[in-house]
């Protein structure tokens, strides 16, 4: 007997307008009322507010006497004339504790992906924790850990690294508390979570066979690092540096706690000129001044660092 061949499969008809009109006019509405929620929720909780700013910032007036919309936008210079030392400051000492994170978030990151085995959900439990414990008593907690005659300062001033930053103008003299370097302390470790979480993601999707293949190719373990991992992981490095500098750039409560008025940052000067000067114009354009500035340095910083699926 021979084999019949199959008749070929009829091909398959092109989609056409015609066949769409036929999908019920429901069925297409689903993900539109899908999104709806969430773009309610953005128009009250975000669009509405900002557009009530923008009209605040150009007002003029009193509380007294009220503020109506007369379009001054000179608020805007004089505001970033007058507090561009706190701008320049919260942008030094963000993107200094980003860097920190990195720097210590990136080997414990690394760690809990390649090497915790059984330990690493603990780990992870651990990275969190401090989440558990509100931001403001985290925050206290570290004017004991620098106090004056603590362990740490102590420690520091027996190792002379005080003297170092003494000199860098980040400390002063033998005191750490009140000092750029308090709030940079601060910050980092408020924000290194925000660090570590998307580098793990990043780091826990590389497949451990390329690390393999790069030692079969005679390459070295820094070799490896810098050729396979360091690459592979850049989505969650620019996630992590935006995660902590955007909100380390507008964070005040670390500089109130931690530091004194010559190390105030544009957040508590935005926070100050709402609740106790009482002059919104003023309050509102710093806000848009910063959320302005760091629009700018996150776009420059996401286009530098090559990484696509974040552009």
């Amino acid at each position: 007997m021979t084999a019949t061949a199959a008749p070929p499969a009829p091909p398959t008809p092109p989609v056409t307008d015609a066949a769409v009109r036929k999908v019920p006019r429901r069925k297409r509405l689903v993900p539109y009322w899908l999104l709806l929620p969430g773009i309610l929720w953005l128009l009250v909780f975000f669009a509405l507010p900002m557009v009530y700013q923008a009209s605040t910032s150009v007002q003029t007036g009193s509380l007294e006497k009220g503020f109506e919309v007369t379009w001054h936008f000179q608020t805007y210079w004089d505001a970033l004339q007058e507090y561009y030392p706190q701008f320049v400051r919260s942008l030094l000492y963000a993107g200094t504790a980003t860097v920190l994170c990195l720097l210590l978030g990136y080997p414990l990151a690394y760690l809990i992906a390649f090497k915790a085995g059984r330990w690493r959900n603990l780990l992870l439990v651990l990275v969190i924790a401090p989440f558990f414990t509100s931001f403001l008593i985290r925050t206290l907690a570290w004017k004991t850990i620098l106090a004056d005659d603590g362990a740490v300062v102590g420690a520091l001033d027996a190792l002379r690294v005080l003297d170092v930053t003494s000199w860098l103008g980040w400390t002063a003299d033998d005191r750490v508390l009140a000092t750029p370097m308090a709030v940079v302390c601060g910050l980092t470790y408020n924000f290194l979570p925000f660090m570590i979480l998307p580098l793990y993601t990043s780091l826990e999707r590389i497949d451990g066979r390329l690390h393999e293949a790069a030692g079969d190719l005679y390459a070295r373990p820094a070799t490896t690092f810098r050729k396979v991992t360091v690459p592979l992981s850049m989505p969650g490095i620019v996630s992590g540096t935006l995660l902590t500098f955007i909100p380390a750039s507008g964070d005040y409560v670390n500089a109130e706690l931690l530091g004194s008025t010559d190390t105030k940052m544009v957040g508590s000067v935005i926070q100050s000129q709402f609740l106790r000067v009482l002059d919104y114009p003023t309050a509102a354009a710093l806000s848009f001044i910063l959320m302005a500035v760091v629009l700018v340095v996150v776009t420059v910083y996401i286009r530098r660092s090559g990484t696509e699926d974040l552009v």
